[in-house]
């Protein structure tokens, strides 16, 4: 007896520490009239960094040969990830990008590697591109039929106030950008987009520049493009300033620049704080923190709507925790729910572009630094790609906060798709999607179950249950790469569509309705 009471003492504090679960009936509403909003066809984009090996963050140096001057260019997993999107928008740029020159014409006569130097930016020295390794770069860039944005140095010419440490002077010099733009078209290298500058916008991050002052070197850009490129229907756009959200700096910058000079006004976003944070896995569990961040792409929205109208916004560089990002958290399962879930609520703001920082380097990378396996983001990336297409619909739900919903049109199919994540622990969801299109709600009902079609749904779990895993499950079935080094076919489990989609704690979902009738997919 004495025994059993012992194992109740004990067993009962424990079985309290456990989530209870549950389940929850919840309807989601699309409306699927009108848009709300539309992306590119190309709105996934990841980046390639400059930093060197001794970019190290918190005792760690996680970047290794990451970096642009010293990628391993012909590694064959790098070349199957790129090629899978068919095609990846790729952004070339960071912050040691106005720290670059490029060795091309008669203007540069050095090459120097990035060294560590005190009072550098960001405690850098110059570096430099040669034309050698931007013949590499664009090779790979061919090869896997890459989107490319190519970040300029914005403070080539300039020198530092002498009032101001912070704020550089002087109008922008454009020699060294038009020597290599002149050897890229010589060579028949596509560029899709030039972007000036790295975070030298409001405040800046080591170093600043004045809105109408960039703007006035924005307008310079955008004549150099049109003079070397002089066919409109293959002209680069031109993308800026490149940074951290301001709003009188922004509107200030845009009323410089005037119409036909900003294709993509691009923007910064690490919302999650530091990557050493020991809260970081809150966060990113956290709705009402995730949420908070949706003032942002508002102000941003209103701010073009009333100063830029002829341009869009562009999440030029998204790494979620700054500092090469969380080394437990930022490349495991869970860093999904930021990074989906920010794919959707940008999508929904308007939003054309979403660069993930960054393709490989850093903890927060979408390939494993060192073996370049993808980690899971890679394939939520992918699924979103594929599956999600530019015009976005109005979806709601009452339900808990922890369940969220977006939803498209379907990209390559009829009907809508769907991403719903699930960020509670214990709370299983199912879900019915009713057709706003509807006028009588007590008529509603499930959608699918108006066709006899099959919905396709993909299920992302974490390996063994564990939300650190860098292993994804997808309908329970590891994702890893091929005998080959090729990335694993991603086929959808076929569900019975009279029935509702199941989402389980701590999961991803996405779903296609073929049998959706939205008006505004048509």
């Amino acid at each position: 007896m004495g025994f059993r009471i012992v194992l109740f003492c004990v067993l009962v504090p424990c079985l309290l520490l456990l989530p209870l679960s549950s389940s929850e009936e919840v309807r989601v509403r699309v409306e699927g009239v009108t848009s709300i909003a539309q992306t590119d066809d190309n709105f996934i984009c990841a980046t390639l960094d400059w930093w060197p090996t001794n970019k190290c963050d918190y005792n760690q140096c996680p970047w290794g040969k990451a970096g642009i001057p010293n990628l391993d260019l012909k590694n064959q997993i790098l070349s199957n990830a790129i090629k899978e999107f068919d095609p990846l928008r790729i952004r070339i740029g960071g912050s040691l990008q106005d720290q670059v020159v490029y060795k091309v014409g008669d203007w540069v006569k050095k090459c120097p590697h990035f060294k560590k130097r005190e009072g550098g930016l960001f405690g850098f020295s110059h570096g430099c591109l040669p034309m050698n390794r931007w013949d590499e770069l664009n090779n790979l860039f061919n090869q896997t039929g890459a989107v490319v944005t190519f970040g300029l140095n914005a403070l080539y010419g300039r020198s530092k106030s002498k009032e101001d440490d912070s704020l550089w002077v002087g109008d922008w010099d454009p020699q060294n950008a038009r020597d290599l733009m002149n050897y890229t078209v010589s060579r028949g290298y596509k560029i899709d987009s030039y972007e000036l500058g790295n975070e030298l916008c409001g405040s800046g991050v080591s170093a600043r520049l004045d809105a109408v002052q960039y703007g006035k070197d924005l307008i310079a850009l955008k004549e150099l493009v049109k003079e070397l490129y002089p066919n409109s229907t293959t002209q680069p756009k031109v993308l800026g300033p490149a940074g951290f959200y301001d709003e009188k700096w922004f509107s200030d910058f845009l009323q410089a620049t005037g119409p036909g000079v900003v294709d993509g006004l691009t923007h910064h976003i690490y919302n999650l704080g530091a990557g050493v944070d020991s809260t970081l896995i809150n966060k990113v569990q956290d709705p009402y923190f995730l949420d908070q961040i949706a003032q942002t792409y508002k102000d941003i929205s209103n701010t073009i709507r009333s100063f830029g109208p002829w341009t869009g916004a562009w999440i030029g560089e998204a790494g979620g925790a700054y500092n090469s990002g969380g080394k437990d958290v930022s490349h495991t399962f869970v860093n999904g729910f930021w990074y989906l879930d920010q794919l959707g609520m940008t999508s929904t703001f308007n939003h054309k572009v979403f660069c993930r920082q960054a393709l490989i380097g850093g903890n927060y990378a979408l390939l494993n630094t060192s073996t370049f396996v993808p980690n899971p983001d890679y394939y939520g990336a992918l699924l979103w790609h594929r599956l999600m297409g530019k015009i976005v619909l109005r979806t709601t739900h009452d339900s808990s906060p922890y369940l969220r919903v977006y939803s498209h049109c379907s990209k390559t199919k009829s009907g809508i798709s769907l991403l719903l994540i699930n960020m509670s622990n214990s709370t299983t969801f199912t879900v019915s999607v009713v057709d706003d299109l509807n006028f009588y709600p007590e008529e509603r009902k499930s959608v699918d179950a108006y066709n006899q079609q099959q919905r396709e749904e993909y299920h992302l779990t974490p390996k063994d249950g564990n939300i650190q895993s860098d292993v994804l499950l997808l309908n329970g079935t590891p994702l890893v790469l091929t005998e080959s080094r090729n990335i694993p076919a991603m086929n959808p489990e076929l569900v019975d569509a009279s029935k509702p989609i199941t989402i389980a704690p701590d999961s991803i979902v996405f779903a296609t309705l073929k049998g959706f009738n939205a008006p505004a997919c048509a």
